[in-house]
């Protein structure tokens, strides 16, 4: 079984990519239109897709000559929920933290 977290982790650690999630996020492209504003060319902007889209961050149809890209959100989702995790395990941290200093703060008061 492929490690399908790493995958993603991976193609999501680059800028451009993270980038193009963001356009995807308001809605669907085609390659041209991905690429406008980067300062990269076609190739790039497809070899970038291309990771993506074996991350399953995305997907491609096919509409006649257009093959515009869309976002996958499951994967996504996939992502969040192992954050969650640890996202609980910080928020706990955190009030605890906070007990503590309004503790420290009572003590001071008091003196």
């Amino acid at each position: 079984m492929p490690d399908t977290l790493s995958a993603t982790l991976s193609a999501l650690a680059d800028p451009t990519r993270r980038a193009i999630l963001a356009r995807l996020a308001k809605g669907e492209a085609t390659v041209n239109e991905i690429a406008k504003p980067f300062d990269i060319s076609l190739p790039a902007v497809s070899r970038h897709l291309k990771v993506m889209e074996a991350a399953g961050l995305i997907s491609r149809g096919r509409e006649a000559q257009w093959r515009p890209c869309r976002l996958e959100t499951r994967t996504l989702k996939a992502v969040d929920d192992w954050l969650a995790r640890y996202r609980r395990f910080w928020t706990k941290s955190f009030d605890k933290m906070d007990a503590y200093l309004a503790e420290l703060k009572a003590k001071e008061k008091g003196k």
